[in-house]
């Protein structure tokens, strides 16, 4: 996840997240890459789920690079579920952060 720390990212409301659009392409073109993020979203979900813990998800909308804080509830093979059932495709996450 180092090219996250290169790329500007605005920060927003896990709220507004319900109101983005999400292209279909996936955000990061290394499969090994991808591997990591499923990982780091296996267990954040665990984490979330156990001990509650916010996780600082970077992600991509159809408009420029954002971030948001939150507890991930559930994971499916294409979705983040966070509360309130908003959700993030999983392409086009780029990585997350304690």
């Amino acid at each position: 996840m180092e090219s996250v720390e290169k790329v500007k990212f605005e920060m927003i409301e896990k709220e507004k997240i319900a109101e983005l659009r999400f292209p279909e392409e996936d955000v990061l073109k290394d499969e090994e890459a991808r591997k990591e993020r499923w990982n780091d979203l296996e267990r954040a979900t665990t984490l979330g789920n156990l001990d509650k813990i916010k996780f600082k998800i970077y992600f991509a909308d159809d408009k420029g690079n954002k971030y948001t804080e939150t507890t991930i509830w559930g994971l499916t093979d294409k979705r983040v579920i966070l509360k309130q059932g908003i959700m993030i495709p999983v392409s086009r996450i780029y990585g997350i952060k304690y």
